[in-house]
């Protein structure tokens, strides 16, 4: 399996961690807006992590035919992030804001641990 598949499949157990976590938020505290802005900006980020990875899969594809790639999905990873920043500006009583963001970069501080962790690992 490429390393890069790897990679996401561990990320993917984190971030769906993370989700079980903020799931039990949600139920179990009076902070629900903050909770749900957190998984739905978390759901869109895990979308868009999963773009990245395919598309750059596809793209270390490409370059060993000697074929063309047209981009790496940069525009639907922004498109993803757009809407879910209109979605929580259009019912700021149900998401909140701030979390949502939040949640959007959740992908890539999985990504910026799990690399520190990987690197502490080759280094024993």
């Amino acid at each position: 399996m490429p390393e890069i598949q790897q990679m996401f499949i561990r990320h993917r157990k984190y971030i769906l961690f993370l989700l079980s976590i903020y799931v039990l938020g949600w139920g179990f505290t009076s902070y629900q807006s903050i909770f749900l802005g957190l998984i739905f900006g978390t759901s869109i980020s895990l979308f868009n992590h999963w773009v990245m990875v395919r598309r750059t899969s596809r793209f270390g594809d490409a370059v060993l035919a000697g074929k063309k790639v047209r981009s790496l999905g940069t525009f639907s990873r922004m498109a993803g992030a757009a809407f879910a920043i209109i979605v929580a500006m259009e019912f700021p009583h149900v998401f909140h804001i701030l979390s949502v963001v939040l949640g959007l970069m959740t992908s890539y501080i999985v990504i910026m641990i799990d690399y520190f962790i990987q690197q502490l690992k080759s280094h024993q």
